[in-house]
């Protein structure tokens, strides 16, 4: 009889008591919202992304938001994405990519994934700024690439498309969705550096977290200013400097309608201790994969998620061979919870949405098969960095009974 209880939770944030110290230093300075703490958080995430530039590019500029999706809105916004421009991006994303398109009233136009992994297909973002070539249906006005499960996507191409098909009087941005890719190091940076803007995730389950929040990064001075000031109200001065100034605290201006997406100290402080333990957490997490990953390569109804250079491993997507088994993928994950195993998807692709789907009758699964095919036979099993090896076994255990009892004879 199983009891259903977890034994081998799906994620848990590696916090301990240096992460708690740093908290209670700011809890008892008298200063929780936006100070010293988010600005020398920037300046760190900032130092830490440009030692791996290339020898002639700019350094980087780091602003810390209260989420990505704040930060995704900020970069769409100063690249002057508006209504009656378009943005190409994956349905294979958590639905804030394409909902922060939406928010600031823009298109947007779909790209299936390539077929073996579950990132942008950059030979079809070719396919579609072609067409748009010809037919102008749309302004197109950025590229947002979403690198899934920290595993990069193919920016060297991407960037090239950007630059090819930009015009004097329209540039197309390329924005890098980074949620999932800290730190991912590429032969052209970290990934986030690569494009106009990068735009990471601090959520718990992320590889570096903050609880809630985020961070833009871009090598863009006049993108870096415009961000900045929308990410207070618009205003011209930020709540540090009008409380600590010898200026009257409430002399400002208020120079555009900006937004409320600041990152309070109190959760700069977790970020901080957690940059410095980047490399031990993303070792942790590459110990893990590698356990997994030689136990699956011997199991026929199993196949490893895809690889690459700078892939950061912040999810492990094992992906079923339904040919060789009995059950579909929900019954296979079903039976791993039953066996104490947490599991999430990653991700139900836009096109099952009710909202996405009434947009446009063409965004279906028949039109996007390549992400249709990754989801139907995608679990995503634990992978977290203080997870012990004996819990790495024992989801190998029960994904190998599940298989060997549900196997095709």
């Amino acid at each position: 009889m199983k009891d259903n209880k977890i034994k081998v939770p799906f994620s848990k944030p590696s916090i301990d008591r240096q992460e708690e110290k740093a908290v209670l230093k700011v809890v008892r300075s008298g200063w929780l919202t936006t100070g010293n703490e988010t600005f020398n958080f920037e300046k760190e995430f900032s130092d830490f992304m440009n030692k791996a530039l290339p020898s002639d590019s700019k350094n980087v500029v780091s602003l810390a938001v209260n989420s990505n999706t704040s930060g995704m809105i900020l970069a769409l916004n100063a690249c002057g994405i508006k209504e009656g421009t378009a943005v190409i991006t994956t349905p294979y994303t958590f639905v804030s990519t394409a909902a922060c398109v939406k928010h600031v009233g823009a298109d947007v136009i779909f790209c299936d994934i390539e077929k073996d992994s579950y990132n942008i297909d950059a030979d079809k973002i070719e396919q579609i700024l072609i067409e748009n070539e010809k037919n102008k249906k749309y302004n197109i006005k950025a590229i947002i690439p979403v690198h899934i499960a920290g595993n990069v996507c193919n920016m060297k191409k991407i960037m090239q498309l950007a630059e090819k098909y930009s015009t004097k009087e329209n540039k197309i941005y390329v924005i890098e969705d980074a949620a999932h890719s800290f730190p991912s190091l590429t032969d052209m940076g970290y990934a986030g550096t690569i494009g106009d803007a990068g735009v990471f995730s601090f959520y718990a389950t992320k590889p570096l977290t903050t609880g809630e929040g985020g961070m833009v990064c871009t090598k863009d001075e006049s993108l870096a200013k415009t961000m900045q000031i929308m990410r207070l109200h618009g205003m011209d001065r930020t709540a540090w400097d009008r409380y600590t100034s010898p200026k009257a605290s409430w002399q400002y201006d208020i120079v555009a309608p900006g937004f409320k997406f600041n990152l309070p100290d109190v959760l700069s402080a977790i970020g901080r201790v957690q940059l410095k333990k980047t490399e031990s957490m993303y070792k942790k997490r590459k110990h893990i994969t590698e356990i997994y990953n030689k136990a699956f390569k011997e199991l026929d109804f199993v196949t490893v998620p895809p690889d690459g250079k700078g892939n950061a491993w912040h999810l492990y997507l094992l992906r079923l061979n339904l040919d060789k088994l009995t059950i579909d993928r929900d019954a296979f994950a079903k039976k791993m919870q039953e066996n104490g195993i947490g599991i999430s998807m990653h991700f139900i692709p836009l096109f099952h949405f009710t909202y996405w789907k009434n947009l446009d009758p063409s965004f279906t699964k028949e039109n996007f098969p390549n992400a249709e095919s990754q989801f139907i036979r995608t679990i995503t099993i634990p992978l977290w960095p203080d997870m012990t090896d004996k819990m790495a076994y024992d989801t190998i255990k029960v994904v190998t009974n599940i298989g060997r009892e549900y196997h095709v004879r």
